[in-house]
């Protein structure tokens, strides 16, 4: 189990960064072998990704949301689109094979994807009594005090 943290704390990043959501949707669970591939796929890429140095990725980590979405975190929209589009890398050769899958059936699974472009400074954080979650599990944690303490006064900087 992940260490419990019961301070009030916030992430801190330098820069700008990328926030992308992305998931998965069964619209017809008995057809597993249409869905199933995409399920697997996922955690190949996330190893693939966290192995990595982050330098050369981009990829500055993730949090599931449960077993069918997640929240990654990235150090650009250009490393997150380079990875996406390396035919080298885990992502292309599995989404090549979901088209293909699902050429003549896309309404049996649904994916999706959102990705955000967060300015440096332009978000902000709090956790208390969590483990490092979200972009404070991506980023650097610090304590949520002084000019820190409410969300107005982190938006302000």
């Amino acid at each position: 189990m992940p260490r419990i943290i019961a301070d009030r704390m916030i992430a801190r990043i330098e820069g700008d960064f990328v926030v992308f959501l992305i998931g998965l949707r069964v619209n017809r669970p008995w057809k597993v072998w249409k869905w199933g591939p995409a399920t697997l796929a996922m955690p190949r890429m996330i190893r693939e990704l966290t192995a990595a140095p982050s330098e050369e990725t981009g990829f500055l980590g993730y949090t599931g949301l449960g077993l069918a979405a997640m929240v990654q975190y990235w150090r650009s929209f250009d490393h997150l689109e380079a990875y996406a589009r390396s035919e080298t890398q885990a992502h292309w050769p599995a989404w090549v094979a979901f088209n293909k899958r699902m050429r003549q059936a896309r309404g049996d699974v649904g994916i999706w994807h959102e990705t955000y472009l967060v300015r440096d400074g332009a978000y902000e954080t709090v956790y208390s009594g969590m483990p490092a979650f979200g972009l404070g599990k991506a980023a650097e944690l610090v304590p949520a005090t002084g000019s820190r303490e409410d969300a107005r006064r982190r938006l302000a900087g």
